[in-house]
């Protein structure tokens, strides 16, 4: 469903972009010299509204704020929080879909994960980014009644290569890509949780994802 969703809307984005985008290259510059800050947010998110009592909804809410110190370096801060009701390092070529759908390594519960941390955007090549994400979380642990059983951290490190598409006269954007993302540090996990932890890995790769985004 997520998946579904993230193509969707980076093909009518895309079209948006092919249809209202308008001025010559240096106007779009000139424009974008004077909006310094970006407020943005993954698209996969909204796959959670109206999911709320589902087994399987992540809960997730991320948003960035960023600035551009130049034409190249962006800085930015990451706020993020999500509900994980099986271990994040099932790849996609381990049966990732499948498992979520026979149930097979739920947790005996939840793991809500929050955090705040930083980004580092460089720009490559016209739209072409690469991105570094770091991210402490703090974990809680919860059983199926959401009574806390346990708390946590974790240091959640994602890396990014996107590409910037602006739209509206360059007041907005949205940022296609794909990331990998590990965490080495991962403590004081509950033994019935680390259980499944421990079959699979501490990272994953090539996550799909469409950013979107305002300047100001």
């Amino acid at each position: 469903m997520n998946l579904k969703l993230s193509f969707f809307l980076l093909l009518f984005f895309v079209a948006i972009y092919q249809s209202i985008a308008q001025g010559n290259y240096q106007s779009r510059k000139d424009l974008d010299s004077t909006k310094k800050f970006r407020l943005s947010f993954p698209v996969i998110i909204l796959s959670n509204i109206g999911n709320g009592g589902a087994r399987t909804n992540t809960q997730h809410v991320e948003l960035h704020f960023k600035y551009k110190l130049d034409s190249k370096n962006i800085f930015g801060v990451k706020l993020a929080t999500w509900r994980l009701f099986q271990p994040m390092g099932i790849l996609w070529w381990d049966g990732l879909l499948d498992k979520v759908e026979n149930k097979s390594e739920y947790y005996p519960g939840y793991l809500r994960e929050t955090g705040l941390g930083i980004s580092y955007q460089r720009m490559i090549w016209k739209g072409l980014f690469a991105t570094i994400e770091v991210l402490p979380q703090l974990k809680t642990y919860l059983n199926e009644d959401n009574s806390k059983i346990g708390n946590g951290f974790k240091l959640y490190t994602s890396y990014h290569i996107g590409y910037h598409i602006p739209f509206f006269k360059n007041r907005m954007f949205i940022e296609p890509q794909i990331h990998c993302q590990n965490w080495m540090i991962d403590t004081n996990t509950p033994s019935q949780f680390k259980a499944l932890d421990n079959k699979w890995r501490s990272y994953f790769l090539f996550e799909p994802n469409i950013y979107l985004g305002v300047k100001f």
